[in-house]
């Protein structure tokens, strides 16, 4: 009989566990964010693994750029869009892009942080410091070897990135004074893409986030180059997307590079 009541009880206790385990599996918490190169090196890769462990929120990050992320999120198949750039400025972008927004008061926009664009070369690049009539050649084509900039005897290969419409846009700007691109240029995508093309190319510069500066590429000491990172959402912010808000406005700061 007390053999028959233990096999009860502990036949209870297992259907109890496997209750639990599929509970928490239908209660997890998932947040997707569309978003583009400054935070996803910036902020989301940082965050991701650390906020898991804190909070249960599992975050899902899509490096879609912002034109993409804002569609999606128009669409409801992401929690919340993110971009290296101004509300305004966005909202132009869309409509150079052929997508303007009818209603822009059903977005909720923060500005979640500050991006800090870097320029990187091939290690064979050995400038340290280039100034910003320097970057502007450099990248406008106008120079064509490194020698004119202090650097090696080699052509300067301009590599752009098809993902980061943001962060090309913001260098564009406030460096490049509008003109545009040099051409011909290698035609990248992301910001791990331009990394891996950087590494791998001889005479080759391109921008890049500040956490992606490090020993594998020469990053040259240059001018300030700063814009914002807004997160927008359609309406407000869903329970564990607040939840995420919560983390990176607290604990989450000791991760993000600044």
């Amino acid at each position: 009989m007390a053999q028959q009541k233990g096999r009860y009880f502990r036949g209870i206790f297992a259907t109890l566990a496997c209750v639990g385990i599929m509970s928490g599996t239908v209660l997890a918490e998932e947040v997707k964010i569309g978003t583009g190169a400054a935070a996803t090196e910036n902020i989301f890769n940082k965050i991701k693994d650390p906020m898991e462990k804190a909070n249960g929120v599992k975050l899902v990050i899509i490096s879609s750029g912002p034109v993409q992320a804002l569609k999606d999120l128009d669409a409801g198949s992401i929690d919340a869009a993110v971009g290296g750039l101004t509300f305004p400025d966005w909202m132009a972008m869309m409509e150079k892009e052929g997508y303007a927004i009818a209603d822009k008061s059903v977005y909720k926009n923060r500005v979640i942080g500050k991006d800090i664009v870097k320029v990187m070369t091939n290690k064979d690049v050995t400038v340290t410091a280039l100034s910003k009539e320097q970057l502007s050649a450099l990248f406008t084509g106008k120079t064509k070897n490194w020698s004119e900039v202090g650097g090696p005897d080699k052509p300067v290969v301009l590599i752009l990135g098809s993902k980061i419409p943001g962060t090309q846009s913001v260098f564009q700007k406030q460096v490049l004074n509008g003109e545009l691109y040099g051409t011909p240029a290698v035609e990248g995508t992301d910001a791990a893409d331009l990394k891996a093309r950087v590494i791998a190319t001889p005479g080759s510069v391109s921008l890049a986030a500040l956490a992606q500066i490090d020993a594998t590429v020469n990053g040259p000491a240059i001018p300030e180059v700063g814009r914002p990172i807004t997160l927008i959402t359609k309406g407000a912010p869903s329970g564990s997307l607040q939840k995420m808000l919560d983390y990176l406005s607290g604990e989450g700061q000791q991760h993000i590079v600044k």
